[in-house]
């Protein structure tokens, strides 16, 4: 059973699911969630500590209720890949887009968004 909460989003927006929120570097192209988390432990990252990512990640606009969607990934390995986060558009490695867990968006259908 599905229980969801709505997307703050316009006319058309998706339902959230009650599953545990999973990790921004997993998600798929097009697919779309809110942040619940953003957590630097989560993650590897060449050079940077976790408090320094996370750091950064939140001066970047990933704070926790933000609208998510993976608009873009590299050709070889998927990696690095575009994030739309409210309005900006920011790239980054999947391995740090792990500091990120997202709830992800599933459709009036119940059917996962690809």
């Amino acid at each position: 059973m599905i229980v969801s909460h709505s997307v703050p989003a316009g006319p058309g927006a998706e339902d959230l699911t009650d599953d545990a929120p999973l990790p921004l570097g997993g998600a798929r192209l097009g697919q779309i969630g809110v942040i619940d988390q953003v957590s630097g432990r989560l993650a590897m990252s060449d050079g940077l500590d976790s408090e320094e990512l996370e750091r950064r990640l939140l001066e970047l606009g990933f704070v926790e209720g933000a609208k998510v969607q993976l608009i873009h990934q590299g050709l070889f390995g998927g990696d690095p890949i575009a994030i739309r986060v409210d309005d900006m558009r920011v790239a980054l490695r999947r391995r740090e887009a792990n500091a990120v867990l997202v709830r992800f968006a599933v459709s009036h259908a119940g059917v996962a968004r690809p």
